[in-house]
């Protein structure tokens, strides 16, 4: 007697194995990735001739909700590294209750000094969008009438931060001495939110125009407009976050988005960035965090950067 023939098919085996593909990739990115945090090391020499070496801890992207515990405990253990400097590039927030348990998981780093500037997370809570409209280009804040902005408590915030000693670069720019340099900083508000207003860099104080200096600029989104100004401004470094390194990459390939005109190659990483004959480094942060109505990394681990600073010689 003959069987029936077998109704199962190459082509089912292979759509079978893609659907649990799917889900196992969904769930290690969900689960396992996203708090899988690292620390990325970099060194740069810009520092005048002579100059003891300079360790600064970029943090970004932190997107603080309440009841992260594991992010709390990595964040605290950062300051084990004990930096000579902070800088914290903007998108601390994603939740309105998170204020309190950002500051407390930051205390321990607010003992060394810091400089900040805010991203567009620490204006308004995320509202919910189709993770596929980041590939249409960069995000932009919902204010139709389906989408109500929350708003967040950013004075608080900035509030807490200066309590702790850090300054805000907000469209500002402020000389900070730092072992035995003086750090001439400017920083911008959000570019992402058009915000940004360029302050120049500080003036030279009474009897310190000779002194050794370094010019650090600080912004939360890496607009190929804010690099090109602080590259023809001769920064000599530039601190950035917002990409969140791509946040979903093809592992050797990179990223898909930089959620910015940044191109995707530059989404992550220590790079040179050219403009009116000049040429000044510029670190992307890849961020520790994600959104929460996106908790999800692939091929992306969350990451802070240790930048150590050397003598030029």
């Amino acid at each position: 007697m003959r069987t029936a023939p077998s109704r199962f098919s190459p082509v089912k085996a292979a759509a079978g194995l893609a659907v649990a593909a799917g889900v196992g990739a969904v769930a290690y990115g969900s689960l396992i990735e996203r708090n899988w945090f690292e620390l990325r090391e970099e060194q740069l020499a810009i520092l005048p001739p002579g100059s003891a070496p300079f360790t600064i801890l970029h943090i970004s992207d932190i997107h603080m909700s309440p009841g992260q515990h594991k992010k709390t405990r990595w964040l605290r253990e950062l300051a084990s590294l004990q930096p000579d400097l902070v800088v914290n590039t903007g998108d601390n927030l994603s939740h309105p209750k998170a204020i309190a348990p950002l500051l407390d998981a930051l205390s321990p780093l607010m003992e060394f000094p810091g400089v900040f500037v805010p991203g567009s997370n620490d204006y308004f809570a995320p509202s919910f969008k189709n993770p596929f409209s980041y590939f249409a280009g960069p995000s932009k804040l919902s204010t139709g009438r389906k989408h109500h902005p929350i708003p967040l408590d950013t004075d608080a915030l900035h509030t807490g931060f200066g309590l702790g000693g850090w300054v805000n670069l907000s469209n500002r720019a402020q000389s900070i001495p730092l072992k035995g340099i003086r750090f001439d900083f400017s920083g911008v508000d959000d570019p992402h939110l058009n915000r940004e207003r360029y302050a120049g860099w500080p003036r030279g104080a009474a009897g310190q125009d000779s002194a050794p200096h370094v010019k650090v600029a600080v912004v939360h989104a890496p607009y190929q407009r804010v690099l090109d100004h602080f590259t023809a401004d001769a920064a000599d470094l530039i601190l950035a976050g917002h990409t969140h390194g791509g946040q979903v990459c093809i592992p050797g390939y990179g990223a898909l988005v930089s959620n910015c005109d940044l191109p995707t190659w530059r989404a992550r990483g220590l790079n040179d960035w050219e403009s009116a004959g000049r040429t000044t480094p510029v670190n992307v942060s890849a961020g520790i965090g994600t959104s929460r109505t996106a908790p999800f990394r692939f091929a992306c681990r969350p990451e802070a950067v240790v930048l150590t600073l050397t003598s030029k010689e």
